[in-house]
C-alpha cells in the first residue's frame, strides 16, 4: 500500500480532482478546439510550481517534473477533447455547450493527471528520473493529437509511457489488464459508386448506382465471412449511405461510408484490396465506375509485456488481487498507439461503471457517465506506479528505450 503520507495527500486531493472533472465536463470542447481547456490546464500546472510547462501545439500542454536523481523519463498521458453529442444527463454540471459532451471520460482523465502532477511535483526528491505529464488534444478525431505530439518531439526523450482510460463498461473496483494488442487498427472508407442518372420510368437509359451500390454493400460482408480466416479478427461495417433526392429520378451516384477494424497488418491490407476489388468488379459488370478513398486511422495499441507486468504488480500491491480483471483485445481504436512507435507503453482501463448508481451507459452515449470514486482509484495508481518505476531499483528491471 502507499505510505500514510501519500494516502492523506490522495484523500485530500480527491475532491479537487472531482471539482476539476466537473469543470471540464461543464465546458467541453471538440477535437483541435480545446482552447479554454488547455489554457485552464496550463494555468493550473503553472500554479503548482516545480514544473516546466510548455505548449507543443496550440491546444496541448506538457509539464516536465525533474526528479532529484538521474534515471529514465516516464510519460503519463491524458486526453482532453469532447465529442459532438448532445448530453441527456441532468447533473448540475452537465454540458453547457449545445451538441458537445464529454461522453468518453476525457474530463476525468485530465483531472486525474492534474491531481497526479500536483502531488508528484512536491515529491521530486523521491524520484530517480523525470515525468512528462502529457495533456493531449484531439484523441477523438483522426489523424489525432498523439501523432502531432510525436511529430513535435514530445516523445524524443520518453523511455516508457502510461495511459489510463475510465471505462463505464468495467465496474468500479477493477482495473483492466491486457498483454499485447488491446485495441484494434481503426480505419474508415468513402466509396463513391458512379452510374448514369435518368428518369425512373426509363431505367434502360441509365446506369443505376443504387442497384450497384446495393450489390457492393452485400458483397462487403463477404470480406469477413468468406475472405478472411475465422481465426483472425476483422470487422467491416457499412455505416453511411447517401443516394438520390427524388423518388422519380435515378441518381448519378451513390456514396457509401464505412469502418474497418483489424489487428493483423496483413488482414488490414487485404481488407483494403478486397473493398476495391468488389467495387471495381461490380461497377465494371454494369458499366459504371467507382472512387475509393481509404483512410488509415489509428493503429492497434500493443501493451509492452514488461511494463504491463509492472502495472499488474502495482495494482496488486496497492489495491489487492481482486482489483485485477484480465481483458482481451477490443475492436475500439485509440491514438495512444502513436506514442508506442517511440517507446514501450501500457494502456489501462479503470473501472468506472456502477449499476447501483445507474452508471451503465457505454462510451459515446448521450447518458454516459462515470463513478467519480474511480477518479481516486486512477489517481492512486498514477502516483504509486510513477514511484515504482522511478526508483533506483526499477532502473535494472524495466525495458529501456531502443
Amino acid at each position: 500500500m502507499t505510505n500514510p503520507h501519500d494516502e492523506k495527500l490522495i484523500g485530500d486531493m480527491k475532491e479537487q480532482v472531482i471539482t476539476w472533472r466537473r469543470h471540464f465536463h461543464e465546458y467541453p470542447e471538440l477535437s483541435f478546439e480545446e482552447v479554454n481547456t488547455s489554457q485552464f490546464v496550463y494555468d493550473t500546472l503553472q500554479s503548482f510550481g516545480g514544473l516546466e510547462v510548455s505548449r507543443p501545439t496550440k491546444t496541448s500542454v506538457v509539464a516536465r517534473l525533474k526528479g532529484k536523481y538521474p534515471g529514465r523519463t516516464l510519460g503519463l498521458r491524458a486526453d482532453m477533447d469532447a465529442l459532438p453529442i448532445q448530453e441527456e444527463n441532468d447533473a448540475d454540471f452537465r454540458s453547457t455547450v449545445d451538441g458537445v459532451m464529454h461522453a468518453c471520460g476525457h474530463d476525468g482523465h485530465t483531472a486525474m493527471l492534474l491531481g497526479a502532477a500536483k502531488i508528484l511535483s512536491g515529491q521530486k526528491d523521491e524520484l530517480s528520473g523525470d515525468i512528462k505529464f502529457i495533456f493531449q488534444h484531439a484523441e477523438e478525431l483522426p489523424p489525432g493529437g498523439a501523432q502531432e505530439l510525436v511529430r513535435a518531439g514530445v516523445m524524443d526523450d520518453v523511455d516508457l509511457i502510461v495511459g489510463l482510460h475510465l471505462a463505464s463498461t468495467l465496474p468500479r473496483g477493477k482495473f483492466g489488464i491486457g498483454y499485447g494488442p488491446v485495441t484494434s487498427n481503426s480505419d474508415t472508407f468513402d466509396l463513391k459508386i458512379i452510374g448514369k442518372g435518368g428518369h425512373s420510368s426509363q431505367p434502360e437509359n441509365s446506369i443505376d448506382p443504387i442497384v450497384m451500390g446495393a450489390q457492393v454493400i452485400n458483397n462487403l460482408q463477404h470480406i469477413v465471412s468468406r475472405n478472411t480466416s475465422p481465426s483472425e479478427k476483422l470487422v467491416v461495417s457499412t455505416t453511411t449511405l447517401k443516394a438520390g433526392i427524388a423518388k422519380n429520378v435515378i441518381p448519378g451516384h451513390v456514396e457509401i461510408g464505412g469502418s474497418v477494424r483489424s489487428f493483423d497488418k496483413e488482414v488490414r491490407e487485404n481488407a483494403v484490396q478486397l473493398i476495391e476489388r468488389i467495387a471495381r468488379g461490380i461497377t465494371d459488370a454494369h458499366g459504371g465506375d467507382y472512387e475509393l478513398d481509404y483512410h488509415y486511422g489509428y493503429s492497434s495499441v500493443i501493451n509492452d509485456e514488461s511494463l504491463t507486468k509492472t502495472v499488474e504488480e502495482t495494482i496488486v500491491e496497492q489495491f489487492g488481487e481482486n482489483w485485477l480483471q484480465k481483458t482481451g483485445s477490443i475492436m475500439g481504436g485509440e491514438d495512444f498507439s502513436a506514442y508506442l512507435t517511440e517507446a514501450p507503453g501500457c494502456f489501462i482501463p479503470v473501472g468506472a461503471g456502477n449499476v447501483e448508481k445507474d452508471i451503465v451507459y457505454p462510451h459515446h452515449h448521450p447518458k454516459f457517465s462515470v463513478d467519480e470514486d474511480a477518479l481516486e482509484d486512477g489517481l492512486r495508481l498514477l502516483i504509486s506506479l510513477s514511484k515504482k518505476i522511478l526508483t533506483k531499483d526499477s532502473q535494472k528491471t524495466l525495458l529501456t528505450k531502443a
